[in-house]
């Protein structure tokens, strides 16, 4: 009697935990992921990549990592000059075979690779006033 008690609150916990839809693993459990990010199956990744604006976030540390003049800073809330962007409506990709803290070693490794595949140009404006 004791085994099929058993049993069956194995079996309701089981399936309590197989309906309750996507699962992150993350070393904070206290600090969730932003509401942008939603993986579709469990996943170990440290950071997500925006690849439109050149902005990591860490999950891990629960904060934004961007290039600023050269250097790359790593804040809680991005500062006023990316209040445009929607990261729930933008584009990104997971980072999953990078778990250092150098961020910058990842990102000129794999910004080599993304330059020799694409085949798009770039052109640079300038803004010019006239003077009279």
């Amino acid at each position: 009697m004791k085994n099929n008690k058993l049993f069956i609150v194995l079996v309701l916990i089981v399936l309590a935990f197989s309906s309750c839809g996507p699962v992150v693993v993350t070393s904070r459990p206290n600090h969730p992921p932003p509401p942008w990010f939603y993986p579709d199956r469990v996943e170990v990744v440290r950071y997500v990549y925006f690849p439109e604006y050149a902005i990591y976030y860490d999950l891990t540390l629960s904060n934004y990592l961007y290039l600023n003049n050269g250097v790359w800073v790593r804040v809680d809330a991005l500062p006023a000059r990316f209040s445009h962007i929607n990261l729930n409506r933008s584009r990104y990709v997971r980072v999953r075979n990078y778990r250092g803290d150098n961020i910058r070693t990842y990102h000129n490794e794999n910004n080599v690779r993304r330059s020799t595949r694409s085949t798009r140009t770039t052109t640079t404006r300038t803004n010019r006033t006239k003077t009279r």
